[in-house]
Parts: structure tokens; C-alpha cells; sequence
């Protein structure tokens, strides 16, 4: 018995030393390591700037206020909704590295969406819709039977133009798609005025839109957005993020109208109408007018038919007949000459155009 309880000491003696060092720390496990922590995968996150990649060290972190300086400033001065920053945050940690490697691949698809948004007068911007819809991905099918890198049904595809049978769905096709996307987010916001309404009626169609306004009282998303289905409200929210992870920023597509408003200028929503190609757009120049400035006077002295003016100034005579009547005057470089060599006398005419019509009017009340 004796000699058994020796060797059992023995044992015991040879099992702890192995168990460690001669310096009396633990031996390192043969265990593989557990997997990175949260927060060590939130320092991998990486922000795009303007094509170039952040270090991480800079912005890794929820509670770094770094981080929060992506929505309050940059170099358009687009400020984030706070009641948004939580959910974009979020998002940005989760998808910065998967949707930076589409930023590579989908470069050929993205330049020729932003050329036809361009030629709807549209936000390029908008074409991070499609991300989010399908992921660019021409095979995508929804739930609800959305087709397409644009997410289209077919009801709403066939009125848009496209031909949607069993032999053919011309859903699928990127460029004819994106054409048809694109009458339709301007008709969206023909009828809204407001781009996150227009994402968010995009996604769930305009009743639901309308619903939500008619139930929370207002027509300003944050103050609706609970009263949308869940899917539309996040789709909004998720649109914001994937705009920031490709951007680095905002822009007017992620605020309500009365941001943009109140960070872009009044005119920031006049201007997103116009009508151009991306030729015209180069060719063209621009100067900032004020006063009151008539757009037939305009059209006439720089022999420039109105239907024209009206697709390079979309409601300019709104704007300048409002109380800040600043609007930046965009025209073909020949026009603009014309028009700088004549603006005194055109501003003359114009004005005697209004008091003439206010005198007309004045004697029909009477």
C-alpha cells in the first residue's frame, strides 16, 4: 500500500511540473484561439473617403468621437439625422468590407447608372438603391416577385416600359432597367418632393407613404417612420448606410426636405430637376442670380426657346417670385454670353413684365 501511494506521488509530481514552466507559468494551450472579440472585429472596420480607406485606428469604434464626425462634418456640410446615427453606425461596422469589394467589381455598372440618372436629372447617388435592392445582381427575385438588379414588379415594370413575359423579362437587363428605375424614382419624387419618402415609397409603394403621413401627422420621415411597414423604415435606414460606406458622406438623397433645406439652400431641390444630358451638363455654365428676373424675358434676349430654359432652370419662375429668389442660372455657354451681355436690359423687361401683370390683376379684382 505504501508502495503505491510513492508512484501515486510520484505521479502527481511529474503531471504538475509538466503543467508548467520552470519560471512556474502555464505552458501555452495546443487549443486553437477563440474567435476576436466584438470590439476586435469593429477595429478591422474600415470608412471609404473619396476613394481612399481610413485607418482604422482613426475610427474603429462606436465611442470614438471621430466616428461620429463622419455625420456632422465633411466637405459638403451634410450633417446625419441623430435619430439615424445609431442604425448607419451599425450598418457601416457590419458591411464597410463586403460592400467596399462590390465598390471594385460594380465600377463599369455604377458609371453607366449614374449616366442615365444624369440624363433623368437625378442624384447619382440613387444607384445605391440597387445595392440594397439586389446587391447588383440581375438574377435577384424577391419574395413578393420584384425582378431584377432594380427590384421592379411587373405591373410596375410593364407601365414603366419593360416587357415582362415568360419568354422575356427585361427586368433583368441592367440598362433597360435602370432607365425604367429611373422614371420612376422622378415620378416618385414629382409626387413627394422628399428623396427619403421616395426610398422609402420605392420600397413599399406610395400608399403605404401616404398612409404613414395621413397617420403620425407629418410629412417629414423621422417622425413617420414608425407608421411605415418595418422592411420600407429599414430600407431607408440601410440606403443612408451603404450612401456613407461608398460616399464617406452625405448628400441631399439622405435627408428629409427640410434638411436640405436648411444645409444645401433652398434651391438645393429646384436644381436636382434638370433635365440633362452629361455633354450638356459640361457645356454648360452657370452664374447666381437674384432680382426679378423672368424666364420668357430670359428665353427671348438669348434666343433660347422656353421649353429649353425650363429643362436647364426647372422652375425658375417659382423660385425667383419667392422671398429668397437666389438661383443659380444654368445655360449653354453661348446663351450665358448673351445673357451677361444683356442682363441689365433683361432685368429692366422683367420687371416691367411683373408690374404690368400685377396692374392686370389689380383691375380684374376690381
Amino acid at each position: 500500500m505504501k508502495r503505491k501511494l510513492v508512484f501515486a506521488s510520484i505521479f502527481s509530481l511529474v503531471w504538475l511540473l509538466m503543467a508548467f514552466d520552470t519560471g512556474g507559468k502555464k505552458k501555452p494551450s495546443t487549443q486553437k484561439p477563440a474567435a476576436k472579440s466584438t470590439q476586435a472585429r469593429k477595429a478591422k472596420a474600415t470608412i471609404v473617403l473619396n476613394d481612399t480607406i481610413q485607418s482604422p485606428a482613426k475610427s474603429d469604434s462606436l465611442a470614438d468621437p471621430g466616428f461620429n464626425q463622419l455625420f456632422e462634418t465633411n466637405s459638403n456640410n451634410v450633417r446625419l439625422n441623430p435619430r439615424a446615427i445609431s442604425f448607419v453606425q451599425d450598418y457601416m461596422e457590419k458591411n464597410t468590407e463586403d460592400l467596399l469589394e462590390m465598390k471594385d467589381w460594380g465600377r463599369p455598372y455604377f458609371n453607366m447608372m449614374d449616366n442615365i440618372l444624369v440624363k433623368y436629372g437625378l442624384p447619382t447617388e440613387l444607384k445605391y438603391l440597387a445595392v440594397i435592392e439586389s446587391r447588383l445582381k440581375r438574377s435577384a427575385v424577391s419574395w413578393a416577385g420584384a425582378v431584377g438588379p432594380w427590384q421592379l414588379m411587373p405591373a410596375t415594370a410593364r407601365i414603366l416600359g419593360l416587357k415582362v413575359s415568360r419568354s422575356r423579362d427585361e427586368r433583368t437587363d441592367y440598362y433597360k432597367s435602370t432607365h425604367a428605375a429611373a422614371k420612376y424614382l422622378k415620378d416618385l419624387y414629382t409626387e413627394f418632393g422628399d428623396w427619403l419618402l421616395v426610398i422609402a415609397a420605392y420600397n413599399g409603394g406610395p400608399g403605404n407613404v401616404y398612409s404613414a403621413i395621413r397617420k403620425s401627422g407629418s410629412r417629414n420621415f423621422w417622425n413617420l417612420q414608425y407608421y411605415l411597414p418595418a422592411e420600407s423604415r429599414t430600407h431607408v435606414k440601410k440606403f443612408i448606410g451603404t450612401h456613407y460606406i461608398f460616399e464617406g458622406q452625405g448628400s441631399v438623397t439622405t435627408l428629409t426636405k427640410a434638411e436640405a433645406t436648411e444645409q444645401m439652400g433652398v434651391t438645393a431641390t429646384y436644381l436636382l430637376r434638370r433635365n440633362l444630358s452629361t455633354q450638356e451638363l459640361t457645356d454648360a455654365k452657370s452664374v447666381t442670380v437674384s432680382g426679378k428676373y423672368h424666364s420668357s424675358v430670359i428665353a427671348r434676349h438669348i434666343a433660347m426657346d422656353q421649353v429649353s430654359f425650363n429643362r436647364y432652370n426647372p422652375d425658375f419662375d417659382k423660385k425667383m417670385a419667392s422671398a429668397d429668389n437666389a438661383y443659380e442660372l444654368k445655360l449653354p455657354a453661348d446663351k450665358m454670353e448673351l445673357f451677361q451681355a444683356n442682363k441689365y436690359v433683361i432685368l429692366n423687361e422683367s420687371v416691367q413684365l411683373l408690374l404690368s401683370g400685377a396692374t392686370v390683376a389689380a383691375k380684374e379684382v376690381k
